[in-house]
């Protein structure tokens, strides 16, 4: 049996797992490996890319650092999930608020140390997505648009991490040949971020009562959950184009299933928003999006599925 302090333990943890949102680590890890692999190192093995240690320092750094920025974000907003997330607001509030702060500032100490010995350039990048993330947590997402943004730039940041450290490694000979290679890159990045923007709208309509009640400046709150509703609209109309430019124009492999799946799913995501007006409702439109979400991880393998049983990239000519 365990005694009351290994269970007081063991439930602090967890509760720190709960703030961290532990659970979305490993989805943002195997995101930025998967993107290496298939995205942005295509003519390298596979198992080349998974060795490389100054990939993994990045890979580590961003996973510590998004794991910081969910506590700053828990710290901010303790006040506004006890009415938006009653029960795991109380699991969370088994960790203070100091230990929360120390957890926070020993995570961001350890990113900017191991980034250093990468490169200046990957110091400078994570110190930057350091005090974004505070400032957004902090002062941005209380104000309309501007908030749901910068929310979704954060999300997409550590794969322009990774984007940087192969960008600095090619020589000035081989930037030609990968300006389409950035293209397609961008359509990707500029699909999530289409994604996640939309997500965050429709969780600001899920957060209605929270966040008046804690004076976020929302857009629900100040236009209406209809301007809302049009915004999120237009919005998911346009993922039509970065989708189009990645089937028509660029070769993304057996992903235009993905894709093609995507636009069927978001016809019906439309229907539904427009039919909902409670929180519950809106929570499952906000897990339909997560959903997108992780599985357009998972098929950044269908891009070329040949390494999984090759065991090597073959060059991708895009």
């Amino acid at each position: 049996m365990l005694s009351r302090q290994h269970k007081l333990l063991i439930m602090k943890i967890v509760s720190l797992f709960s703030v961290i949102r532990g659970y979305n680590i490993p989805i943002i890890i195997l995101a930025q490996y998967l993107s290496a692999i298939f995205i942005l190192a295509p003519e390298k093995r596979a198992l080349d890319v998974l060795l490389d240690f100054n990939l993994f320092i990045l890979v580590f750094a961003s996973s510590l650092t998004i794991a910081s920025g969910y506590i700053i974000n828990n710290f901010y907003d303790s006040q506004k999930d006890l009415i938006n997330r009653p029960n795991k607001s109380k699991l969370d509030r088994l960790v203070s608020q100091k230990t929360k702060l120390s957890v926070y500032f020993t995570l961001n100490f350890i990113v900017v140390l191991i980034t250093i010995f990468v490169s200046w350039r990957a110091f400078l990048f994570f110190s930057g997505y350091i005090f974004l993330i505070w400032f957004y947590s902090h002062k941005i997402k209380k104000y309309p648009i501007v908030g749901n943004l910068t929310a979704a730039l954060l999300a997409v940041l550590p794969f322009f991490a990774i984007l940087l450290y192969y960008y600095t490694k090619i020589s000035f000979y081989e930037i030609e040949n990968y300006k389409s290679q950035f293209a397609v890159i961008l359509a990707h990045a500029t699909f999530l971020f289409l994604l996640i923007l939309i997500r965050e709208m429709v969780k600001d309509l899920e957060n209605l009562k929270g966040d008046l009640a804690n004076n976020y400046k929302t857009i629900p709150i100040i236009y209406g959950e209809e301007t809302s509703k049009k915004i999120i609209t237009a919005l998911t109309i346009l993922t039509v184009y970065p989708v189009y430019i990645l089937i028509e124009i660029y070769d993304v492999g057996y992903m235009d299933i993905y894709f093609y799946s995507c636009l069927i799913i978001l016809i019906f995501f439309l229907v539904y928003l427009w039919k909902s007006n409670t929180k519950s409702q809106f929570l499952l439109l906000h897990n339909v999006l997560k959903f997108i979400i992780v599985a357009g991880v998972f098929s950044i393998v269908l891009i070329n599925p040949s390494v999984l049983w090759h065991g090597k990239k073959l060059l991708m000519m895009i």
